[in-house]
């Protein structure tokens, strides 16, 4: 049986381009991205009830489906496959976003059974690694690390996370479409994270 001949025609369409994008065509990766960039946006968004975080998760879900594209086979839809990946990263960010919050109402006991309230034990939460240290106090040594990008990565990040620019600016200022943004902007982070890792000047 001819691969992917049990999909539909949009399938077959999507599986067409995520061929092409396995040969690294970009206007492939970037037409799957405006094809279900906001499908799946208003379904994260169901999830957490919160427009950046929606907007970060969709990001990061179309990042690591397509740093795993060449594992999709055609056995099912390619927006079936995408959508699984986007449920579960965004049920992980909720489990870890719960495991972080603490109720500053609720007391805690401690090992002598006095009960204090977990307020010095709050925990921001919510952030990538990569997020967490653009925004600490070793700011200065992500900037360095960040001018080791290619400049319209670097751009993307200083606009993102040191102006705090939104996705809609950063398409303005750089004048480009916003799913060009998007798709760019989880490349870069990708990128940003891998400098991060590896750093010998880790904090």
């Amino acid at each position: 049986m001819e691969i992917g001949s049990n999909l539909s025609d949009k399938g077959k369409y999507d599986l067409n381009l995520v061929n092409k994008a396995i040969d690294g065509d970009q206007k492939a990766y970037a037409e799957l991205l405006e094809r279900y960039r906001d499908a799946i946006y208003f379904m994260l968004l169901k999830m957490v009830n919160n427009k950046s975080d929606a907007e970060d998760l969709t990001i990061e879900a179309f990042g690591k489906a397509f740093k795993s594209i060449k594992q999709y086979t055609p056995n099912y839809a390619f927006s079936t496959w995408l959508f699984k990946i986007a449920t579960n990263n965004c049920i992980d960010f909720i489990r870890k976003k719960k495991a972080n919050l603490v109720s500053i109402d609720q007391p805690i006991e401690g090992h002598d059974g006095v009960q204090s309230l977990p307020a010095s034990n709050l925990l921001s939460g919510g952030l990538d690694p990569e997020e967490s240290l653009i925004k600490d106090q070793n700011i200065q040594l992500v900037k360095t690390l960040v001018l080791k990008l290619k400049p319209r990565y670097r751009k993307l990040i200083e606009l993102r996370y040191f102006k705090e620019y939104s996705y809609d600016e950063i398409a303005n200022e750089l004048s480009i479409p916003l799913g060009t943004v998007k798709a760019q902007l989880f490349r870069a982070r990708e990128l940003l994270h891998n400098i991060l890792i590896n750093s010998p000047h880790k904090p």
